[in-house]
């Protein structure tokens, strides 16, 4: 699943297409279903109810999408839902984040969706409105901070956060042992690590198609004690940052990375199937590398810069918003609160039945046995003492314009680091100022 202001997860996973797969948008009420194809507008099948429209992006797991659906049915027909209100479920593969924007700026954009992190742009377009009366003290105290903070913006909580994602380097314990290796804890070990294990037709380390860029746009840096923002302050410009990419580059530069994968980073599949001896990929695939590799796997976060850095995760994963450009917010706020924040059972079944995640809920998390041994356990531990988030003021389009920097000399084997940089705050700083403009005055 996936993160978030960090790259997105499991959006884009090539499934298993099924007949059923084909058709992704469903329509439940009075517990009847009804497929609908794409393209068709929200609509109302029975005299006096109300359609909400669910936007979800494609999950990965087998099994997801027939939950949302299940869940979708459960509140038009259990003594708890609402039989008066009908749920459209909208199933979108591809790219979600270029859908969803686009969608969100007409007024027939979904009534609830899921995203990442709050932004600044979200708040001042409306897109999602304060959620704190679902929040009662007891509920509040049952979320976890990091899980309120990611959507919090000045005084207000705007989303329910219904998973928690997070990613690690995943390792075969047999190859490092047999090559004498240790697992790295700083990146010239990983740099050192992958180029020893390397070697035929066996690649040493997979972060992406593109040697890394886009899964460590942001993490980089933070893996060097360097933050993005402080405030409306562009911080990011400085040595460690640089020396963070000069590192990116010098690890492409070894020729041990897999590229040209024929599914990405947040697939395990490159690693299961011996092409690599470490990946980058999240929690959620752990079930998968368990069944396939039995124990011979261990996993890290991200190494740290050096010495004087801190190694380093996302702590990603996917919230439920309302849009408050459309007409029915308080029926949309009721069902959030029903299905992510009083049914715990959905909760359980969604983070656990399909892949591996850790509930935002501290009562449902404990309740976790899948997460409390083993590898699974220590991504856990990985996630509460190393995961980063990034502030509500950072937005994609921030990332973007970093990230095409950064493209130009990480893929062209270096050059200029401080001056690229150098421009891309300027173009970030700008973005700033734009984005704490209002949306009427600009």
């Amino acid at each position: 699943m996936a993160d978030t202001p960090y790259p997105a997860t499991l959006s884009g996973i090539m499934a298993r297409l099924t007949r059923r797969d084909l058709v992704k948008t469903v329509l439940v009420a009075g517990g009847a279903v009804a497929w609908a194809g794409y393209g068709r507008a929200p609509r109302s099948y029975a005299q006096g109810t109300t359609t909400l429209t669910q936007w979800y992006h494609e999950y990965g797991e087998a099994g997801t999408q027939d939950a949302a659906l299940r869940y979708a049915q459960a509140y038009t027909t259990e003594p708890d839902g609402n039989p008066a209100v009908s749920i459209e479920m909208v199933w979108n593969p591809g790219d979600y984040a270029g859908k969803l924007n686009a969608a969100l700026l007409t007024p027939d954009g979904p009534d609830i969706y899921e995203n990442g992190g709050i932004t600044s742009a979200v708040v001042n377009a409306n897109q999602a409105v304060p959620l704190n009366d679902l929040y009662t003290p007891e509920v509040r105290a049952d979320f976890s901070p990091l899980s309120l903070q990611v959507n919090q913006f000045g005084d207000n909580v705007y989303g329910v956060k219904i998973v928690n994602d997070t990613g690690v380097i995943y390792y075969r314990r047999s190859l490092l042992e047999a090559a004498g290796i240790a697992p790295p804890q700083t990146m010239d070990e990983l740099i050192a690590a992958s180029t020893a294990l390397g070697t035929g037709r066996q690649k040493g380390l997979f972060i992406g198609n593109d040697g890394g860029i886009s899964a460590f746009l942001t993490l980089l840096p933070q893996s060097g004690g360097s933050q993005f923002l402080e405030g409306d302050q562009v911080v990011f410009n400085n040595e460690r940052t640089i020396l963070a990419y000069q590192k990116l580059i010098e690890l492409n530069a070894t020729g041990s990375l897999l590229t040209g994968a024929p599914v990405e980073w947040f697939d395990p599949s490159s690693f299961t199937q011996g092409l690599v001896a470490m990946q980058w990929c999240g929690l959620w695939a752990m079930p998968q590398i368990q069944a396939e590799l039995g124990d011979d796997f261990g996993v890290i976060p991200w190494p740290a810069l050096d010495a004087s850095g801190t190694p380093v995760t996302f702590f990603g994963g996917w919230t439920e918003y309302v849009n408050g450009n459309r007409p029915n917010v308080e029926l949309s706020k009721a069902f959030v609160n029903w299905l992510w924040i009083q049914r715990a059972d959905f909760q359980t079944d969604w983070n656990l039945a399909y892949g591996f995640h850790v509930p935002p809920r501290i009562s449902v998390a404990a309740a976790a046995t899948q997460l409390q041994s083993g590898p699974a356990a220590e991504v856990v531990g990985i996630l509460e003492q190393y995961g980063q988030i990034l502030p509500p003021t950072w937005t994609a389009s921030m990332g973007t314009i970093l990230q095409d920097a950064v493209t130009g000399v990480v893929q062209g084997g270096g050059g200029d680091l401080a001056a690229v940089l150098t421009d891309a705050q300027g173009q970030i700083e700008a973005e700033v100022v734009r984005q704490a403009t209002p949306v009427a005055a600009r």
